[in-house]
């Protein structure tokens, strides 16, 4: 076989080459999801991203001694942590035992996940007193919709901390009631307005499309099934600052952070202009086609940690398609997918569907973002929660590979 003209795309042989491999080994690599593949100059080759299968090379290297398995762990490997609060498995997230995907269909509130996930038995933190009206100092920045959400939110957490009394009190009752207060707080930042009682899906709704039950509906769903994922990026830096001891405030000023680079929280902008590319195209299964054929990456489809599609997705696009199902812009979010599945064999992933509900409202792709921060704070703060009742630093060591002193 010719090498591809793409120095990133490499052949069948060179991959097995690295990976020292039989052939069927790689095939079987491509159908468990560990491996992505396209086609190659004829059509009965297929090519293959050089940095999936060097990283997938560097995974194997690793082997099983101590030191390499924990290097390995802090890229989808071992589990580095013990936790309670959630567990993935292929049909989906768990949290604390009970299916997100379940909690979704049977109407269960953002709120409800939060009262499960921080263990708050017959407490109910969000009975107590709304949030009070932004303080003057916050108000400013608060209010000014001209700032993009995630920016405007990192910029007022660390504020709202200073008028927080009892931010650092261990009492699990009233670190509970502060997490609520934070949620509520942070829906209400995210989309530029007063907080309140409402649940956050309504308000995020109602800032979106008032009026609209079957919008609310479906982002109630959403925020249910982003709630928590196990110990992602933003889950970890959370719970690295809480370890320190930090308050509650700090924990999500670093879940946020960690949230705001392209390659977790921003996957849902690429996402959507995906879609809004596809249909700029005027053909957007003969651009999906090239796209693939080009070794581009599809941003919306693919997970690793679901290799036979994302549930939270599936649950998602089950409820858009429901509700929306004849509106043209669906019709162009299923070409979307079809032509997907059709040239990749990817399902489409979270971050792709709250793309699409944003896209099929005709909404901003920012909102996708949106939904996502509002949700996942409910499991950073549970993970805040845990690690400070336990008590423990996190502190891992580094295996220095350095020059060594005196050379």
């Amino acid at each position: 076989m010719t090498e591809p003209a793409d120095p990133e795309l490499i052949p069948a042989s060179d991959a097995c080459a690295l990976l020292g491999i039989s052939p069927a080994t790689l095939y079987a690599y491509v159908s468990r999801g560990q491996l992505s593949s396209r086609p190659g100059p004829d059509p009965r080759s297929r090519v293959y991203l050089r940095a999936e299968v060097e990283r997938l090379a560097q995974r194997k290297r690793a082997g099983r001694g101590a030191a390499r398995g924990a290097a390995q762990s802090l890229d989808r490997g071992l589990p580095v942590l013990e936790t309670r609060i959630s567990l993935i498995r292929p049909d989906g997230p768990y949290y604390r035992g009970r299916s997100a995907v379940a909690a979704a269909r049977t109407g269960a509130t953002l709120e409800d996940i939060a009262r499960l996930l921080w263990e708050c038995e017959e407490q109910d933190p969000f009975a107590a007193a709304p949030p009070p009206a932004w303080p003057p100092r916050v108000a400013a920045l608060a209010l000014d919709t001209g700032l993009p959400p995630l920016e405007r939110t990192m910029a007022c957490i660390p504020l709202l901390a200073l008028e927080q009394r009892q931010s650092l009190n261990a009492a699990a009752p009233v670190r509970r009631e502060v997490a609520a207060m934070l949620l509520r707080q942070n829906a209400a930042l995210l989309v530029g307005v007063q907080p309140d009682a409402r649940p956050v899906h309504r308000l995020l709704a109602d800032a979106w499309r008032p009026g609209d039950a079957g919008f609310a509906e479906l982002v109630r769903s959403a925020l249910v099934l982003c709630a928590d994922h196990e110990l992602n990026v933003s889950a970890f830096a959370a719970r690295v600052v809480a370890s320190t001891g930090a308050h509650l405030h700090a924990t999500v000023s670093a879940g946020l952070a960690a949230l705001s680079g392209p390659r977790h929280g921003g996957a849902t902008a690429r996402a959507h202009a995906l879609l809004l590319d596809a249909e700029a195209s005027g053909a957007p299964a003969a651009f999906i086609a090239e796209r693939w054929r080009r070794g581009d990456e599809l941003p919306g489809f693919n997970h690793l940690l679901y290799p036979d599609g994302d549930p939270r997705g599936t649950e998602v696009l089950r409820q858009l398609r429901e509700l929306c199902g004849e509106q043209p812009r669906m019709r162009h979010v299923e070409a979307v997918l079809a032509a997907t599945a059709e040239h990749s064999g990817q399902h489409p992933n979270i971050d792709g569907l709250l793309a699409a509900i944003c896209y099929v409202h005709g909404l901003p792709g920012v909102h996708a973002l949106v939904m996502f921060a509002a949700a996942r704070l409910t499991g950073w703060l549970a993970h805040a929660l845990e690690q400070q009742a336990l008590g423990t630093l996190i502190r891992p060591r580094a295996r220095y590979t350095g020059l060594a002193p005196g050379r």
